[in-house]
């Protein structure tokens, strides 16, 4: 690994103006060598894993928030997978014992890194070892998590709470389906007034959305969400063909009015956020 490499890209992370927090962890499009020479399938394969471009959508919407954007591809490792879901299809390192009982993501080859991709199969030509894996932990993994989690408790000490909204995209679900999905761990990440927030938008911009079906959130929000302690995060899913070109590929005439509607949500977050309220005066007390 390079030197000086970092894994993410970090934007207003020590003077982020107001309370919520940005996080794109899995439209890395960095696929480093030892990732391509292990691969059994051409490397366009391994597109289905990437939230295409939200990072260019991100980028569009945000102005003095904190953002965090994984560099890396998901395939080489996926941030919104616990440490223990590693699957020992692929890797000599994965402890059974850490996961006897794994997800159903793990089950289907979606762990920690992704053993196989939906309507490809099996994408490695080999196994790795068990330090490689480590490796990647180590040096592409957690460090996100740990600069996340420091942008969180920035945002928690100076404004009393702290919104981490996690950003994903999504294949089209297909006519009569939602277009946009919040995930919140059945209201476990979030105070239903932040969820609201964003289903209004949603509504008012007359795009159809849903509530934790078919995404609920995963790891990054079980992770650093901690209601009571003023600290939620929730996760949005987005239909790629509202900011994508027909192939879905690169960014297309949709992002301009995507971006605005994800910077309508940034703003109603945070107003909802810095008005006086239970959660907030909560928070504060419990310094």
């Amino acid at each position: 690994m390079e030197q000086d490499w970092q894994p993410f890209d970090g934007y207003a992370l020590d003077e982020a103006d107001g309370p919520v927090v940005l996080s794109v962890p899995h439209a890395g499009r960095d696929y480093p060598l030892p990732l391509r020479a292990a691969l059994r399938v051409p490397l366009t394969a391994l597109r289905p894993l990437e939230d295409r471009h939200a990072d260019t959508l991100a980028l569009a919407a945000q102005k003095g928030e904190a953002m965090l954007v994984q560099r890396r591809a998901r395939a080489w490792i996926d941030l919104n997978r616990a440490e223990h879901e590693r699957d020992p299809g692929i890797d000599t390192g994965a402890d059974r014992h850490a996961s006897p009982h794994p997800s159903a993501k793990l089950r289907g080859g979606l762990g920690l890194v992704p053993r196989r991709v939906p309507g490809v199969g099996e994408i490695w030509g080999r196994r790795f070892d068990g330090e490689e894996i480590a490796a990647r932990i180590l040096q592409d993994y957690r460090p996100y998590h740990a600069a996340l989690a420091a942008a969180l408790k920035r945002a928690r000490a100076r404004y009393g709470i702290a919104i981490l909204l996690d950003l994903h995209s999504m294949p089209p679900l297909g006519r009569g389906f939602p277009r946009i999905v919040f995930g919140d761990r059945f209201g476990r990440s979030a105070a239903t007034r932040f969820v609201h927030c964003l289903e209004t938008v949603t509504a008012r911009a007359g795009i159809a959305s849903a509530l934790n079906s078919p995404y609920a959130g995963g790891h990054i929000l079980d992770r650093h969400a901690h209601v009571a302690g003023g600290f939620h995060a929730i996760q949005v899913e987005i239909d790629r063909s509202l900011y994508l070109d027909s192939a879905l590929d690169q960014p297309g005439e949709g992002l301009t009015a995507m971006a605005a509607l994800l910077r309508t949500m940034i703003d109603s977050l945070t107003d909802e956020a810095l008005a006086p309220g239970d959660d907030r005066f909560a928070a504060l007390a419990a310094e």
